[in-house]
């Protein structure tokens, strides 16, 4: 067992840190306050090959895999969330392809991202079926006029990346029932920007991680070829095989941020005095400061086995738990090193002059993203329960 990292792995790591002082810390809060997407960041993803790190050297990324994408997502969340959005965005929508898609769609799409000549969004989520995926009511039927083809009608939301993406990976009822809630039920389609028929709805007013927008993607009888299938139709398991693949990469922007928290605020506290000593003097600020990097690091080896895992293909139904866990804790940290960090600084750290309150606000999003705490917790029991997470 080596606990060090391969070494272009390292070298990575060293590159992206390097990156993410130089370019991201200095943007962080006018990427907030103005929410505009910060294509300069975009730009020196694609300079650096940042943007093809999942994608597989056949198809013009580095391959440096899910794990190579967690590390350069942790050094960068430690200042921009959204910027780990971007980063993200390289593999959640492009990954269906990767694991059920055609030769034809992997060197249609793929490369695009790779080079980050093309973006994409994720398209499952519906205002009334979030956590419950079952309950989307984006309906595709099959084309008269288009032999295998498809007509999509429905609204997405919470979309990430709507605003910038060429493509969109979308999951839809291709049953004759819309309300049926069997997984052969639901497909996944490519859908071109440019469709007749589609549209950007509105953009939502977000609390936290601004600078990537979500919003909503509305298809109003969209025509989908039968080529832009992704997988067989009723192949609903594509998406979750790709969400159960992505809780690493989710967790890395959550132990990015509680690192970026606990660097800051302990800088802080070594050089603000109260009653004649500096607050990292105390021993009560100590225990803190010792509890956030204990959790941090259990945090790190929690995220960075789930990313192994995952690209030994570890992402099917017996290693659910262990994936799970890595995002549950690494968000649930995320919220409590931001709320403890920013009562270290105290009413500094309300104010706009320190980034505290900017990490506050972008860590809760990370409990609900991509399968929220709750639904984690019960993956996990579930492990538990029927002993594919047990220990004899």
């Amino acid at each position: 067992m080596d606990f060090s990292l391969p070494e272009e792995l390292a070298d990575l790591q060293t590159m992206v840190r390097r990156l993410a002082q130089d370019k991201i810390k200095p943007r962080m809060r006018e990427i907030d306050e103005s929410d505009e997407y910060p294509s300069d960041i975009f730009e020196a993803f694609r300079s650096t090959g940042l943007l093809g790190l999942c994608i597989p050297e056949e198809y013009g990324g580095s391959g440096a895999g899910i794990f190579g994408l967690v590390l350069a997502i942790e050094e960068v969340a430690k200042y921009s969330n959204a910027a780990a959005v971007m980063l993200l965005l390289t593999r959640l929508p492009a990954g269906p392809i990767m694991i059920s898609g055609t030769a034809e769609q992997k060197k249609r799409y793929l490369p695009g991202i790779a080079d980050g000549s093309r973006r994409a969004a994720f398209g499952l989520s519906e205002r009334q079926a979030g956590s419950d995926v079952m309950g989307i009511r984006t309906h595709a039927v099959p084309d008269p006029d288009r032999s295998g083809g498809w007509i999509l009608t429905g609204t997405k939301c919470w979309m990430s990346g709507i605003s910038e993406a060429d493509w969109y990976m979308v999951f839809a009822k291709t049953s004759a029932d819309p309300s049926e809630r069997r997984h052969d039920a639901v497909s996944g389609f490519i859908v071109e920007r440019d469709s007749a028929g589609l549209s950007i709805g509105s953009t939502d007013r977000k609390m936290g991680v601004r600078g990537v927008h979500t919003g909503e993607l509305i298809l109003d009888g969209v025509r989908v070829p039968g080529e832009n299938v992704v997988g067989e139709v009723g192949g609903f398991r594509t998406a979750m095989l790709e969400l159960n693949a992505m809780r690493p990469v989710a967790a890395a922007r959550g132990l990015g941020l509680a690192e970026g928290a606990l660097m800051y605020a302990t800088g802080y506290a070594q050089e603000r005095e109260a009653f004649t000593k500096k607050i990292a003097d105390f021993q009560g600020t100590q225990w803190r400061i010792a509890e956030l990097a204990t959790k941090i690091e259990a945090a790190r080896l929690l995220t960075y086995r789930a990313a192994w895992m995952a690209d030994r293909g570890e992402f099917t139904g017996e290693f659910i738990p262990y994936l799970s866990m890595a995002k549950y804790y690494a968000a649930e940290l995320a919220v409590e090193a931001s709320n403890v960090c920013l009562q270290m600084l105290g009413a500094a750290g309300y104010m706009k002059d320190h980034p505290m309150e900017l990490y506050y606000r972008d860590a809760k999003q990370l409990t609900i993203v991509e399968g929220s705490s709750e639904i984690q917790l019960g993956l996990i029991a579930k492990g538990v329960l029927d002993h594919s997470l047990w220990w004899d």
